[in-house]
């Protein structure tokens, strides 16, 4: 059964990244490297990993993407922190 991931980035500037993705490995490495001159962190190097959920249906994961998408900053540390 494949596997779908929802990911928090840390980005240099502070900032977060909510992304979701099939290959966490490879999604962070086009990440780090740059790989999408037009994404939000390409400019926002280095990003750190801080917090992925597994998922075994795509729209699982898309649906929880877009809703830690609309959280507060303080929201999406608490489940950086796991005190949610």
């Amino acid at each position: 059964m494949k596997q779908y991931f929802a990911y928090i980035l840390r980005c240099c500037d502070n900032s977060y990244y909510t992304g979701v993705t099939s290959d966490l490995e490879s999604r962070l490495i086009k990440h780090q490297s740059g790989h999408y001159p037009e994404s939000y962190t390409h400019s926002r190097r280095p990003t750190q990993l801080v917090f992925y959920n597994e998922f075994n249906e795509i729209e699982q994961a898309i649906a929880f993407e877009k809703q830690v998408k609309g959280w507060s900053r303080k929201k999406k540390e608490a489940i950086i922190n796991k005190n949610w």
